[in-house]
């Protein structure tokens, strides 16, 4: 074998795989995967990015930047493994995917990624709540054996801490704050029979669950009514609600049914990219959110928006932005909501610039989160160049004279 030969690690692509919440499950992991795979290519537009999938036909039609993706629930695992074992870099998340339930399960594969010899990034997740002692456990000892760990806020940083995590960890941002707008057209607005001339507010909820366990489904559904039947005499406006999630429809119909003037409240019934979701927010007014993309959604729109904090992500993303922060979604807190709304929209046009300028430095530290991926990238690749240093070099060693061949 000449040296011209030699196969050498910089001639193959790098394989980095991609371990979330994907699938089509939820809009604002979606966003975030479009926002995680547009930052790899751009660090290494010939890379093999591998997405483990929810489901595969779902990745497949809506992320095309994947080039390939692998089903990792409910199959034999032995396949799933191997494809680990063939990575030069497993990047788990982002978003909230360490919680009760859940954590343990994505955090098995990074073990497994461990085991084999793979580098691991979490590329700034979310976590909480967590108080189920397997989950825990798993998060204690993964997560310190991860080469880099990157949270998205405050709130993760601590409930990390909480558990026992001792290693460095780093805050940035949500990874969907780099998404992309594309059109909403007024086509795809006649569709949804909404008007273009009027004023609109786009509200968001979501369902009770592992990860907003302190919702009352009855309550929060009046108290949403409330609040749109207001905004709705208030702006003389009408109510859209923008689904993230299947379930949420369902929610959606039920504040519609409690609502005094149902006739002003509209359900986007299509299905919709990340970015024409984004899209959407130019056509909107104001924002009321329960689901934490609408709000980050609106705030990159430069709109005013109300965060309804189910959860420590939602408080975080509304201190950190300057919105108002409430601490809680009950009905009795009806009449303090409605004087928050009330307020924002009156204050709005002498706050819009300081939300224009938080946004931008999230922006700015959500990037970050892109450039470490980067950096430990560089150093894959610079540990693959001085391997084939000392590989060509043992070679040459080999072909002088003297030498056995």
């Amino acid at each position: 074998m000449t040296i011209n030969q030699h196969p050498s690690p910089l001639t193959q692509d790098l394989r980095i795989g991609l371990l979330g919440s994907y699938g089509g499950c939820n809009m604002g992991d979606e966003a975030i995967l479009m926002c995680v795979l547009s930052c790899l290519r751009a660090h290494r537009p010939q890379a093999r990015l591998v997405v483990f999938s929810r489901n595969s036909d779902h990745t497949r039609s809506h992320q095309p930047e994947a080039d390939e993706v692998v089903d990792w629930e409910g199959v034999p695992q032995r396949p799933v493994l191997d494809v680990l074992a063939g990575l030069d870099l497993l990047v788990l998340g982002g978003g909230g995917i360490l919680y009760d339930g859940e954590a343990r399960r994505y955090l098995r594969l990074v073990k497994a990624a461990h085991e084999r010899g793979v580098p691991t990034f979490a590329y700034a997740i979310g976590a909480g709540p967590l108080r189920d002692a397997d989950d825990r456990e798993a998060v204690r000892t993964v997560l310190p054996e991860m080469t880099d760990v990157v949270v998205r806020d405050e709130e993760s940083r601590l409930v990390l801490e909480e558990v026992g995590v001792e290693r460095d960890l780093t805050v940035t941002a949500d990874p969907a704050l780099t998404l992309t707008p594309e059109p909403f057209t007024e086509d795809m607005m006649r569709r949804e029979s909404l008007p273009t001339g009027g004023r609109l507010v786009g509200m968001s909820v979501r369902e009770p669950g592992r990860a907003a366990e302190k919702l009352d489904e009855d309550g929060y559904h009046a108290l949403l009514a409330d609040v749109a039947d207001f905004l709705a005499r208030r702006l003389d406006a009408q109510v859209v609600f923008v689904p993230m999630e299947r379930q949420d429809v369902r929610h959606a119909h039920g504040v519609l049914s409690r609502m005094s003037a149902p006739d002003r409240g509209r359900i986007l019934n299509n299905s919709y990219s990340p970015g024409e979701i984004l899209g959407f927010m130019s056509h909107l007014d104001m924002v009321v959110g329960m689901r934490l993309h609408v709000v980050i959604f609106a705030a990159l729109a430069g709109l005013p928006v109300l965060p309804l904090p189910y959860s420590g992500k939602v408080f975080d993303f509304a201190r950190r932005t300057g919105a108002p922060a409430l601490v809680g979604v009950a009905r009795e807190q009806a009449g303090l909501l409605l004087a928050e709304v009330d307020r924002l929209w009156d204050e709005f046009p002498q706050r819009q610039g300081d939300l224009r300028a938080r946004v931008r430095e999230l922006q700015g530290l959500a990037r970050e989160t892109c450039a470490r991926c980067g950096g430990l990238l560089d150093s894959i690749d610079g540990g693959a160049r001085d391997e084939r240093r000392t590989e060509d070099a043992q070679l040459i060693l080999s072909r002088a004279p003297g030498q056995p061949t």
